[in-house]
C-alpha cells in the first residue's frame, strides 16, 4: 500500500464499466459482467480509506440502453449514486454492430453515426441535469478498421473529419464535448500523426478533443499499424528507459494540448483482442511484471505541461483495463491494486481544489525548467486552433 501524503482531491478517480462488455458476450468469448456487478466491485474497492469517486460508462446493452427513457436514466442515476459514485465520461455506441455506422462510410452509415452521438448526448446531458455527472466527455472513434481506411487514406480522412464536425454540432447543442480515442485499431486514428491531422482537420477544439489512454498511446510510439510514424525503433528492446521517456515526451508534446480525457493504464507492448473487439492494445494489470510503463511517472507527461507545471485540464482520471478474464475481474484485489495505482497518479500530479499542489520530481530525462512569468490563459487558449 502507498503512503498518503498530500491527499489531493483532484483529479477524481473513476473506474470504467465497459471492461465488463468489451470482448465479451459473443459465442467465442466469456459472458458479459452486468452493470450491477461492475458497480459493486468498484464501490467495494478501498485503499487506506480512499475509494473510487465515480464510473465512466458504455451506453450500450446490457449496461445502459442507448434508447433509454428519462425514467430509465433516473434509475441509472439511482444505481450509481446509491453506491456513493457519480458518472463521468460516457461511450457512444457509434459502431455498426451497435446501431451506428462507419464515420467514413455511406451517407446512411454516417447518419447512423451522428444519430448515436445525438442519443448519447441526450443521456449525458440528462445525467448532468440530474446532478449525477459533474464532468466528463462523450467518447467516439472512426468506427472503421485501418485496412478499410488505407484503401483511400486522404479521401477517407476527409470523410471522417466531416462526420466528426457534424457530431460536434450535435454535441454542442446539448452542451457536451467529444473526445476521439487514440487507439491503433481505428482507421484514420491509428497513429499519433494521423490523430493530430484528423483533429486539426475537424478544427473544433472547443468541442472535439483527444482521449489519451496510456496503454494505447504507448503503442503509438512503436508504430503498430503505422511503421512510418514510429518514434521508437523496430528492434526496440526496452533496455534504455531514457529513450522511452524521450519518445513519450515527443508524443505528448503533439497531443497533450488536445487531451480532454485521460485513462490510466498499463501495457506490455503487445497487441491482442477477443470476441468482437480485436487487434488492439493489450491492457495489463498495474503490477504485471511485463508492464512497460512506470504508471505514476509516465502519467506526468500527459498531466503536466512541457515545463512540468500541472495543467489541471483533466478533472477525473479513469482506469481502462479491457479484456481481463472474468475470474480476474471478480477479485477484490484486482480493483484495490488498480485503485492504488490511480491514487499514486493523483498524488504525483493532482491537487487540492483551491490550493496549489506540491510539485513532485520531474520525470526522468528532463532537466528542471526555469519558471517564467506567463500570461493567464483563457479557456479558449487551452486548445490548439488550426491556423
Amino acid at each position: 500500500m502507498i503512503a498518503m501524503s498530500t491527499q489531493n482531491n483532484y483529479p477524481k478517480l473513476h473506474n470504467a464499466m465497459w471492461p465488463g462488455l468489451v470482448g465479451k458476450g459473443s459465442p467465442d468469448a466469456e459472458p458479459c459482467l452486468d452493470l450491477d456487478t461492475m458497480l459493486n466491485l468498484t464501490a467495494k474497492a478501498e485503499v487506506n480509506g480512499v475509494k473510487f469517486d465515480g464510473v465512466d460508462i458504455f451506453l450500450f446493452d446490457p449496461h445502459v440502453n442507448i434508447n433509454s427513457s428519462d425514467d430509465d436514466v433516473k434509475l441509472l442515476v439511482e444505481k450509481v449514486t446509491s453506491r456513493n459514485l457519480v458518472v463521468g465520461s460516457v461511450v457512444a455506441p457509434i459502431w455498426p454492430p451497435t446501431g451506428g455506422g462507419s464515420a467514413m462510410g455511406s451517407a446512411v452509415d454516417r447518419k447512423k453515426f451522428v444519430g448515436q452521438v445525438k442519443k448519447a448526448s441526450r443521456i449525458a446531458s440528462r445525467l448532468r441535469e440530474l446532478g449525477a455527472r459533474p464532468n466528463g466527455i462523450i467518447r467516439i472513434d472512426s468506427a472503421c478498421s485501418v485496412a478499410e481506411w488505407a484503401a483511400k487514406p486522404s479521401e477517407n480522412t476527409k470523410r471522417i473529419a466531416a462526420t466528426f464536425r457534424e457530431a460536434c454540432e450535435v454535441a454542442e447543442s446539448f452542451g457536451e464535448r467529444l473526445a476521439a480515442e487514440g487507439e491503433i485499431c481505428w482507421g484514420g486514428m491509428h497513429s499519433w500523426k494521423a490523430m493530430v491531422k484528423l483533429l486539426e482537420m475537424v478544427n473544433r477544439p472547443k468541442i472535439l478533443g483527444f482521449q489519451a489512454d496510456m496503454a494505447h498511446t504507448l503503442l503509438y510510439t512503436l508504430g503498430f499499424n503505422a511503421p512510418e510514424s514510429a518514434i521508437l525503433p523496430q528492434d526496440w528492446d526496452w533496455s534504455d528507459p531514457a529513450r522511452l521517456d524521450d519518445a513519450l515526451k515527443q508524443l505528448t508534446a503533439a497531443l497533450r494540448d488536445w487531451t480532454i480525457d485521460f485513462h490510466v493504464a498499463q501495457n506490455d507492448a503487445t497487441v491482442k483482442g477477443s470476441g468482437t473487439h480485436e487487434k488492439t492494445g493489450h491492457h495489463c494489470l498495474p503490477k504485471d511484471k511485463n508492464g512497460k510503463l512506470d504508471i505514476a511517472r509516465h502519467a506526468g507527461y500527459w498531466l503536466r505541461d512541457a515545463q512540468g507545471e500541472l495543467t489541471k485540464n483533466i478533472r477525473h482520471l479513469c482506469w481502462d483495463g479491457c479484456m481481463f478474464p472474468n475470474a480476474v475481474m471478480k477479485k477484490a484485489k484486482t480493483w484495490n491494486d488498480i485503485l492504488e495505482a490511480m491514487i499514486a497518479v493523483r498524488e504525483a500530479h493532482g491537487w487540492v481544489e483551491g490550493k496549489a499542489a506540491a510539485a513532485p520530481a520531474k520525470p526522468a530525462g528532463e532537466k528542471p525548467a526555469v519558471k517564467k512569468p506567463a500570461a493567464k490563459k483563457t479557456a479558449a487558449a487551452k486548445a490548439p486552433v488550426k491556423k
